[in-house]
């Protein structure tokens, strides 16, 4: 089992766990050429420091020509900007030495929302693993914004984290893990730094809220450092690709890196480090808190106390068809002792308006409810089996690296069963067998 462990004895910064991806063998090309097909007018700059004398990669953000800057810097120029316009006199921008903190923060940066964030991802030229991967950490950060401003996620504007520079962060923090290669990603401790930070809220306590949200359940402390270590982007990171924290894993090294923070701090060095090795599968979990991926979901209910039943199976079909996540009835007792149906439909929050349309569309209800909710899912492949009449795919699940579910592919089954007149529990007995003597593990497992 391949994993990695990030150890965040300075923080984590969206730059940083770049920076320490590169320094671990990741090709720096790759995530130069994945930025540039994005074509938001974003560039990286990849650059060798020293920080408390440990060498280490420091990946820049350039958008527009301009050096990206961080957040308290950026909101202390735009100050400046505003003070020196107020006495009728010119400033020049500064990139001077900035400190640790949030990247993404320009003089020129737009706000987005997530659906538009969620559509440049959607057509990046990266593989589905990737787009899903930026998607999920996307999604933590709004909601964790949403909790904070009490909205929806879809009503969150990613003033900061929407930024060019934050989207070339975590698109490349996708493609960049996927290129490492680990089963696992396992974090340490957290230092989240001390003191303020300004924002466009004001000044605001370090962690900033939106981390405080985010990092919910993660050891965390401060080395008393006045500085803010852990951004929102970097907790967005941990929260989405670590399972779990720990201690150093037991693992054979092969190799490691380091990413550099933009701030030399005294007494450490203000770096992030990524330890890639081979860890046993059964000693890499033993005495982990499990953990699970986490998206938000757009929820749909209806009431239907009039509907013709066949009405029903095809409103079904077509939710499913248009992009719902799931779609079930449950019998309900209404009102005036009527018996009706509870049509509930899973989404994602970009494709809950549209549903919503259907729904009001194709039954005889007069209103749907819509709320958005935390989902906990994990992690699912897909594998192909042969069996006598034809391949069947096979949806695997697993925690932590170990597997826990598997199950022939329904849709599958049935075809091969209607096309050779093949009872349809054979069929799937069939590939559920091939599966587990294509893996001995499993079957070891169960017997």
């Amino acid at each position: 089992m391949r994993v990695a462990y990030l150890e965040c004895f300075s923080g984590i910064s969206g730059d940083m766990f770049l920076g320490a991806l590169v320094d671990a063998g990741v090709s720096s090309q790759l995530l130069e050429e994945t930025v540039s097909a994005l074509e938001i007018g974003a560039r990286l700059e990849v650059s060798q420091v020293i920080r408390g004398g440990v060498a280490a990669t420091k990946v820049d953000v350039w958008v527009d020509g301009e050096k990206d800057l961080p957040r308290e810097e950026y909101w202390e120029q735009q100050h400046s900007h505003a003070e020196a316009h107020a006495h009728g006199k010119s400033h020049s921008h500064k990139h001077d030495q900035p400190q640790h903190s949030e990247q993404g923060h320009h003089s020129h940066s737009h706000g987005r929302g997530l659906t538009e964030i969620r559509r440049v991802i959607a057509a990046a030229p990266i593989s589905e693993k990737a787009k899903k991967t930026a998607t999920a950490i996307f999604e933590s950060l709004g909601a964790a914004e949403a909790k904070i401003h009490h909205t929806s996620i879809e009503a969150v504007h990613f003033h900061e984290v929407g930024a060019v520079d934050a989207m070339v962060d975590i698109i490349c923090a996708a493609v960049g893990v996927e290129a490492l290669g680990v089963d696992e990603i396992i974090c340490s401790p957290l230092n989240v730094g001390g003191g303020t930070v300004k924002c466009a809220h004001g000044t605001i306590p370090v962690p900033a809220p939106a981390t405080v949200e985010l990092l919910t359940d993660a050891p965390v402390y401060s080395s008393g450092v006045q500085a803010e270590l852990v951004t929102p982007t970097g907790a967005a990171i941990v929260k989405t690709l670590a399972s779990r924290f720990g201690t150093f894993p037991e693992m054979k090294i092969q190799k490691s890196g380091y990413g550099a923070g933009s701030r030399d701090f005294r007494g450490h060095p203000n770096v992030l480090r990524l330890t890639v090795g081979e860890a046993n599968s059964s000693s890499a979990v033993a005495g982990a808190i499990l953990k699970t991926a986490s998206d938000t979901i757009s929820v749909l209910e209806a009431n239907l106390d009039d509907l013709n039943p066949q009405v029903f199976g095809y409103v079904m079909d077509r939710l499913l068809e248009e992009g719902a996540l799931d779609a079930f009835g449950v019998p309900v007792q209404m009102k005036k002792n009527r018996p009706g149906t509870l049509l509930t439909v899973l989404c994602k929050p970009e494709h809950a308006a549209k549903l919503t349309r259907l729904i009001f569309a194709e039954t005889t209800t007069l209103g749907v409810r819509r709320r958005e909710e935390a989902r906990q899912t994990l992690a699912r492949r897909w594998e192909n089996v042969h069996t006598a009449w034809g391949e069947v795919r096979i949806k695997i699940a697993s925690m932590n690296g170990t597997i826990t579910n598997y199950a022939p592919e329904y849709e599958d089954c049935r075809k091969i069963a209607a096309q050779h007149k093949v009872p349809l529990k054979t069929v799937m007995q069939e590939a559920a067998r091939a599966y587990l003597h294509s893996d001995p593990a499993i079957e070891s497992r169960n017997e």
